[in-house]
């Protein structure tokens, strides 16, 4: 896909902030520090675009991204940060959730699975709550340039086996770093933009 333009549109920190003019959203949700804006970034071909940071937990409010005008990239505030106090936690997960009701039928979720860790019981349980909502959804396992060629097929095995994923559901091994699934990731966003554009 071609982007023209991609800015910055709007930063929800309430349900009243959620954009409200119709346009496809596909959103990215994972464990805290999983790579979202890096993810984002690269699949945009914007550098700083969203803002990356080694510490976890620092997207903290629903960030969109308009691109090319017609559809929004959405980062969503990372789960399972330990240190946030669960006042913090409470609140995050209200937004989230509050946003996927809101945003639901326009809605392709991207749900990122650390590649090197592999799905932790918080990914098993972001899944079934997203399946469970009748979210389209689409796993991709990043930092997959970390994983050594060897490991790779046993590595997204069992990614595949800990979510419970069918085997026709595609996984998608991805890399923000070395550009690896990018084109593949594209290539399962895109129709879904497409037929939201009709």
């Amino acid at each position: 896909m071609k982007i023209e333009t991609a800015e910055l549109g709007r930063s929800a920190h309430t349900s009243r902030d959620f954009a409200r003019d119709g346009l496809p959203e596909i959103a990215f949700v994972g464990r805290s520090n999983v790579g979202k804006s890096s993810l984002m970034n690269r699949l945009l071909g914007r550098r700083g675009l969203a803002r990356t940071s080694s510490t976890p937990g620092r997207t903290r409010a629903v960030n969109y991204f308009l691109v090319n005008r017609r559809f929004y990239f959405v980062d969503l505030p990372g789960y399972g940060y330990a240190k946030a106090g669960k006042e913090d936690r409470k609140e995050w997960a209200a937004l989230v959730e509050a946003y996927l009701r809101h945003a639901l039928e326009r809605l392709h979720l991207v749900l990122l699975v650390d590649g090197k860790v592999g799905a932790t019981p918080l990914d098993v349980q972001a899944y079934a709550y997203l399946t469970g909502l009748g979210a389209r959804v689409t796993v991709a396992a990043t930092k997959i340039d970390q994983v050594s060629k060897g490991r790779r097929r046993a590595a997204l095995k069992t990614i595949q086996s800990t979510l419970g994923l069918e085997a026709s559901a595609p996984l998608l091994p991805v890399s923000a770093h070395s550009g690896e699934g990018i084109k593949e990731l594209w290539g399962v966003l895109a129709p879904y933009l497409e037929a939201s554009a009709t």
